[in-house]
Order: C-alpha cells, then structure tokens, then sequence
C-alpha cells in the first residue's frame, strides 16, 4: 500500500513543478504580450535611467560614488513628493501650472508662522497645508462649476499666489529656519542607522511577496489566470536584494536619508490608493473617459476635486520640505524650474498627458531621472543651459513614447 501512496506523492511533486514552470512561463508570455501590446510600463525610464548613469559614470566617476547619490536623493525628494501630486491631475487628464508658485507659498507661510509669529513648527506646517488644500479646492470649483479650463486657472492661480508669497515676505526676501530645528534636520542631515536600512529592504521584499501570494488565492478563488508563485517569490527576492544593495552602498557614506524614506512611503501610500482604491480605479476611469465614467455612477466633480486638492496638498508638503532642505525660506522658493521638473517628472516617469494612465512609481522614476541629469551636469561643471535643454529633449520623447504607445495599444484592441 505504501508504493502507491509515494508514487502518488511523487506525482503531485511532479505536478506541483510542471504547474510552477508552466506558471513562470506564462508570466513571462503576458508580459512580452504587453509590451507588444504598447503597455511598457516603467520599461522605457528604466533603460533611460541605466544609460544616464553608465554615461556620466564614465565620463566622471564620482558621479556614482556614495555620497552623491545620497545627496541626490535628498535633492530628488521635495520635487517628487511635488510630482507625485502632479500626477493626480494628470490621471483625470486636467493640470496643474501653480505647483511651484504654491510650494514657495507654502515655505513662506510656514517661515512667517513659526520664525516670526512663535507658532509652534507642526502648527505652522498644518496651516500651509491647509492653505495648499484650500487652493486645490478653488481651483476644483472654478473648473467644475464655472467651467474655466484648469490650463487657465492653474495659470492664474500661479501669478496670484506667487504675488501672495513675495507679499508675506516683504522687503526682508527670506526667512532663515533655525538650523537646530527638526524639520531642518530631517531636510539636511537625517539618514537612516544601517540596521533599520536593511531592515526596511527586508520588509519591502516580504510585503511583496504577501500582496502576490494574496493576488494568486484570489484569482485562483476567482478562477482566473493566476501569477507563477514561484514568479512572485522570485520578484520578492530580487526587491529584497536590490533595496538591500542600495542600502549596503549608500550605507558606505551617509546613509538612506530619511527624507527619501518619507517620499517613498508616500509613493507606497498613493499606489494603494491608485490601484486598489474604488478612489483610484474612478480616477482612472474619469481621465480616459468622462462621459462614460458619470454614466457609471461615478462622482466626477467630487473626483475632480479630490485630485486638484491633493495636488495642491502635496505641493505645499513639498516647497515646506524644499524650505528644511534649504533651511529658509525666500522669494525664489519654487519659482525657475521646480514647476516644470514636477510636471516633467510625471510624465518622464510614465504617466500620461491625455489621462487615464498614470503610477505613484511615476514620480519617483522621472523624478530620479531628472536629478540625475542635473547632478551629473553639474559634476561635470556644465551650463545649466545644456541641462534645460537635455530635459527638454527627455521630456518630449516621453510624451511620444506616450503616444506612440496608446496608437498601438488602440491598433492592438482594433485587431
């Protein structure tokens, strides 16, 4: 009786690794189906990425030293936490021009409140995001009730509001943080303790892998099409070897810094809420197609709302960030190219300018992207015109990469 029960073991064993490789084959299958399909994905920024990095590399050597990675991760994360609100609008295909003028009115009001009225720091940041979200909110209002296009209230909203942060700070200019503070602290200097570093890459792989292993039970529940375990298992590893080299590297001299921590758990926080939020799912849904989407029942004006709200919100977040990061805060706050390197980022990293497309992961890609090109200029003590202009030329091949993608996806749905 025993021989048959272990030949029926070794069966399922047998099965079980047949199903495992058909599983991982499958995936693989899908995903070269996608990108035939013209969903790339982050495909394009991350080859983009790995070219900007070995050419500068090659041509100065420090470039991808530990130490200027680091700082340019604490660079990165204001604009991208200022991105990352960027892309809100974009995904119900509407913009925002005054992201800038509103994270310099923002650092402004939190300088006036805390250094000159004595209000305490965390009061003062909460007025400035209030007043960031108070500015989405009109925005939302005379867009959806009055019908003025965002183009051109956001464009209003950046003069007036700009007129508001040079008024606060008067003849004076600037406002100085008090460098002992916390939040300049957190701007500057914080970085992560080695162990917690490696600690956070450990959980991010095992986090992955949970989320996958739910997705697979669920479908199977649901008899659908279900991811490779041993796909998901292998993504989860190779998360926790990544994040654990950038630790390990960056732990070389500085550290992670803290303030690109807090970005990334923002980053995390808006991809739930994108994908696995009915929040996030109508917001998609309103930027590929209003009309259909109001038909289904969907709040559009509340939908709207909320991203113009949020945008502003995480502005504000970002210009009082920018402030710690520069302990100060002056009337060339947000103004030159951090308004267009946010929007930039959004689209770089893979968000769409028609709508209905659109990531967290956006914004960190593109975000990278863009300081990476402004750090290795810079090391390379070139003309800040070159780096306008590389930008630029980045930006437009993202957005036809962009359309070039949705005319195939349009011919593959066609076919």
């Amino acid at each position: 009786m025993s021989q048959p029960r272990e030949s029926a073991a070794l069966l399922d064993r047998s099965d079980s690794r047949v199903s495992q490789t058909v599983g991982l084959a499958a995936s693989l299958k899908a995903t070269a189906e996608r990108i035939r399909s013209g969903d790339l994905g982050p495909l394009p920024v991350v080859i983009g990425l790995v070219v900007i990095w070995t050419v500068f590399g090659i041509l100065n050597p420090v470039f991808l030293s530990s130490a200027n990675l680091a700082n340019l991760l604490f660079d990165a994360a204001t604009v991208g936490i200022i991105s990352l609100g960027v892309v809100c609008v974009l995904m119900v295909g509407e913009i925002d021009l005054s992201v800038g003028s509103i994270s310099g009115f923002a650092s402004a009001l939190v300088g006036i409140l805390w250094v000159n009225q004595g209000w305490p720091v965390g009061a003062a940041i909460l007025a400035a995001l209030a007043a960031g979200a108070l500015i989405g909110s009109l925005y939302s209002l005379l867009f959806t009730r009055l019908g003025m296009p965002s183009f051109v209230a956001s464009l209003a909203g950046l003069l007036a509001v700009l007129g508001l942060q040079l008024y606060l700070l008067g003849n004076a200019g600037s406002i100085n943080l008090p460098y002992d503070s916390f939040l300049v602290s957190f701007g500057q200097l914080d970085t992560l303790p080695p162990l917690l570093a490696y600690l956070l890459a450990a959980v991010s792989g095992l986090v992955r892998l949970l989320l996958g292993y739910r997705a697979h039970q669920r479908r199977r529940q649901a008899q659908l099409s279900t991811p490779s375990l041993a796909g998901v298992a292998l993504q989860s590893l190779a998360l926790t070897a990544l994040l654990g080299f950038v630790a390990y590297y960056l732990n070389q001299d500085r550290g992670v810094p803290w303030i690109f921590v807090f970005f990334m758990a923002l980053v995390a926080a808006m991809h739930y809420a994108f994908t696995r939020t009915r929040w996030g799912r109508s917001l998609a849904a309103v930027g590929g197609n209003r009309e259909a989407a109001r038909r289904a029942g969907i709040n559009v004006r509340r939908l709207y709302t909320s991203a113009f709200v949020l945008c502003a919100t995480f502005a504000a977040l970002g210009g009082i960030l920018a402030a710690a990061r520069l302990a100060s805060a002056s009337q060339q706050a947000g103004t030159g190219d951090v308004n267009l390197n946010a929007i930039a980022a959004a689209v770089i990293g893979g968000t769409s300018l028609f709508g209905g497309r659109g990531s967290a992961y956006s914004a960190l890609l593109g975000v990278i992207v863009i300081q990476s090109i402004a750090s290795g200029l810079t090391m390379l003590d070139l003309s800040s015109a070159l780096r306008y202009m590389i930008t630029g030329a980045v930006l437009a091949l993202a957005v036809i990469i962009d359309a070039l993608a949705r005319r195939s996806r349009a011919s593959h749905g066609r076919a």
